[in-house]
Parts: C-alpha cells; sequence; structure tokens
C-alpha cells in the first residue's frame, strides 16, 4: 500500500473539511470522496456502484451513510456497503494521521 499526503496536517483537514461534508479528490488517477462525520473522515470512491453518479455531490444523512444525489442509493462510509444491498458495495481507501499530515492508502 501506498500512502499518499493529502493534507499537511490533520488540522488542515479538519479546518477545511466541515463535519458532514463531502470532498472530490482525485488521487493517482482515482476519484475519491473524502467524507466527514463529526470528527471522523472517510474515504470511499467517488462512483456510485448502481449508476456511476459522483458521490462527493451527495449528502451524509444521520447514519453516517453516503447518500447518491441520482436514486438515494445510501452507502456505509465505514465498510462501503450498500445499505439495502441493492448494488455492489463501494471501494474504500484507509486513512491515517499523524504529525507529518493527513494520507489516503492507495
Amino acid at each position: 500500500m501506498q500512502w499518499i499526503k493529502i493534507f499537511p496536517s490533520p488540522e488542515d483537514a479538519f479546518g477545511k473539511i466541515k463535519p458532514g461534508a463531502t470532498q472530490l479528490l482525485i488521487v493517482h488517477q482515482r476519484r475519491i470522496c473524502l467524507a466527514r462525520v463529526n470528527d471522523d473522515f472517510y474515504a470511499v470512491e467517488d462512483k456510485c456502484s448502481h449508476n456511476g453518479e459522483s458521490l462527493s455531490k451527495g449528502k451524509i444523512n444521520y447514519l453516517g451513510e453516503i447518500v447518491c444525489p441520482w436514486h438515494g442509493y445510501r452507502f456505509q462510509l465505514k465498510s462501503g456497503r450498500e445499505s439495502a444491498e441493492r448494488s455492489r458495495d463501494l471501494e474504500t481507501y484507509p486513512i491515517k494521521m499523524d504529525d507529518t499530515g493527513f494520507y489516503i492508502g492507495l
């Protein structure tokens, strides 16, 4: 696994991405949806497995799921699992934070 630095520090990540927000990242030609739920960050592929819509355009619901803006499919951010099991699960990416930065593992 290769760790890619996304932000220079965890504080920078917390400052730029507010709770309940998502951000599209393009890392080594991969579209990744970075989501923040309270003080936790999650990274999943930015493509709904049902119809291909960008999940970074979606919303995070009260259950901590990312909701596709096209047809409302819901994915658990921690596991990538589609909540109703109607579509394949999303690829997830690990996140690591330390005093040297905020990283996503590919």
